[in-house]
C-alpha cells in the first residue's frame, strides 16, 4: 500500500464521526510530540528527538506495507511513546506549570518593582561572591528558574530573601551546609547544602575541584541554569552555562552574567555573553 494511499484511506474510511475522532486524534498526537521535543531541547536531550523522529520515519515506512490493522499499531506506538516520553519529562512539566500558574496568581503591574527587587539581588551576589573569594571560601550558586526537584530535595530549605550576609554564613567552612550548593530563584534563597552529580570529563584543568565539575555537569544537562562557583583553592570566581565556563570574573563581567541568568537582559544578551554568536 502506498503511503499516501494508506494517509487517505486512513482519513476516509468510516463514517463522518469517525474521521473527525480520527482528525483530533491525530492533531492532539502531533500536538504532544511538539511538547516531547520542547523539552528535549529545553533539557540539552537532543539524541531523545532524534529518537522520536527515527520511529515516526520507521512508522511510516512500515505503512507502506499491507499489514491488517495497521493504523492500530501505528496509534498505539505515538501514544506508548508519547506516554514514556511525558513521564521522562513529568517533572519538567510540573515545574513549568507551577511556575505558571505562580507567576499568573503573583502578577502585578509594578513591574519595575520586581526588577528592582532582582537588581538588588545581583548585587547582594555580587558582593559575597567578591567577599568569599578574598578569604579563598568555596562556594557553590545555582541562579534559575527551573531546577530539577532532584537537586532542591536533596538540600535543607531556605526561603529567605538574598543578602551577602546570608550567603556568607551558608558558605562559611564550619557550617553544615557549606559544602553543597544553594539555589537561587527570582530574588530568593530557596535552599541550600544541595548535592549535585560530578561530570566525568577527564579533559577538564587540573585544577578544577569537586565543585567545578558539579558545576559544569549541571550545566551540561540543564542548559537554562546559571552556576556560579568560587574555588576554594584560589578564590577565582567562575560560572558555568550550557556547559560553556568563564572564568577570572571580576564584579562588571559577573553582573552581566547574573544579569542574564535572572532575565534583566533581552533575549541576545545570552548568545552574546555565552560567546554563542
Amino acid at each position: 500500500m502506498k503511503l499516501l494511499e494508506f494517509i487517505k484511506e486512513f482519513f476516509t474510511t468510516g463514517d463522518i464521526m469517525e474521521t473527525v475522532a480520527k482528525v483530533l486524534a491525530t492533531l492532539v498526537i502531533t500536538a504532544m510530540y511538539f511538547v516531547v521535543f520542547y523539552y528535549a531541547r529545553k533539557r540539552n536531550l537532543q539524541l531523545v528527538s532524534y529518537i522520536f523522529v527515527g520511529v515516526i520515519v520507521a512508522l511510516f515506512f512500515i505503512a507502506l506495507f499491507d499489514i491488517p490493522n495497521i493504523q492500530f499499531y501505528v496509534y498505539f506506538v505515538f501514544f506508548a511513546l508519547f506516554v514514556a516520553a511525558m513521564h521522562f519529562f513529568a517533572q519538567d512539566f510540573r515545574k513549568d506549570i507551577f511556575l505558571k500558574a505562580w507567576n499568573n496568581k503573583h502578577d502585578f503591574d509594578a513591574e519595575d518593582l520586581g526588577r528592582a527587587d532582582l537588581h538588588k539581588s545581583v548585587t547582594e551576589i555580587i558582593k559575597a561572591c567578591q567577599r568569599l573569594s578574598k578569604t579563598d571560601t568555596g562556594a557553590l550558586i545555582i541562579v534559575g528558574s527551573d531546577i530539577p526537584d532532584s537537586i532542591t530535595d536533596s538540600g535543607v530549605q531556605i526561603q529567605a530573601e538574598i543578602s551577602a550576609d546570608l550567603l556568607e554564613t551558608i558558605f562559611f567552612p564550619k557550617t553544615n551546609l557549606h559544602d553543597g550548593a544553594v539555589v537561587i530563584m527570582a530574588n530568593k534563597v530557596v535552599c541550600a547544602g544541595c548535592y549535585l552529580p560530578m561530570t566525568q570529563d577527564a579533559n577538564l584543568p587540573r585544577e578544577f575541584g569537586s565543585r567545578h565539575r558539579a558545576a559544569i555537569a549541571l550545566s551540561e544537562s540543564n542548559s537554562d541554569l546559571t552556576v556560579i562557583v568560587v574555588s576554594e583553592e584560589t578564590g577565582i570566581i567562575s560560572a558555568m552555562h550550557n556547559g560553556k565556563v568563564k572564568r577570572y570574573l571580576d564584579a562588571v563581567q559577573l553582573k552581566l552574567i547574573l544579569d542574564s541568568a535572572m532575565g534583566l537582559l533581552d533575549a541576545g544578551a545570552e548568545e552574546t555573553i555565552w560567546g554563542l554568536k
